[in-house]
C-alpha cells in the first residue's frame, strides 16, 4: 500500500540547513546520513549539499562551513529551507558559550527575515 501511495502522492521533498561553528562534526553527520558510515573529513570551505532519501522523503541537506569569516553569510542560505540542524560538540566546552552566541544570532535572524 506505501508503494501504491508513494506512487500516487510522490516524494515529499525538503530543504535542511546545517549550520554549526567550525569541527562540530556537520560534514560528519552528512554523509554518516547519507553513506551509512562514517567518512574522514576537511574544513568545508563554502558549502556541501547532499540528497538523503528516508521512506518517501527527498532531503537535500546543505551543510554550510562554520568558520567564523564565513558566519556572517549564513543568512543568505535561510531563504527556501524548511529545517535548521545546528550542530553542537559537546564535548567542546571551551566553546560552548560561543556555539549558544552563534544559535541566537541565527534564530534573532531568522526571526528578522
Amino acid at each position: 500500500m506505501g508503494k501504491i501511495l508513494s506512487k500516487i502522492f510522490g516524494k515529499k521533498e525538503m530543504r535542511i540547513l546545517m549550520l554549526g561553528l567550525d569541527a562540530a562534526g556537520k560534514t560528519s553527520i552528512l554523509y554518516r546520513l547519507k553513506l551509512g558510515q562514517p567518512i574522514k573529513s576537511i574544513p568545508t570551505v563554502g558549502f556541501n549539499v547532499e540528497t538523503v532519501v528516508y521512506k518517501n522523503i527527498k532531503f537535500n541537506v546543505w551543510d554550510v562551513g562554520g568558520q567564523d569569516k564565513i558566519r556572517p553569510l549564513w543568512r543568505h542560505y535561510y531563504t527556501g529551507s524548511q529545517a535548521l540542524i545546528f550542530v553542537l560538540d559537546a564535548a567542546d566546552r571551551e566553546r560552548i558559550d560561543e556555539a549558544r552566541q552563534e544559535l541566537h544570532r541565527i534564530i534573532n535572524g531568522i526571526l528578522a527575515f
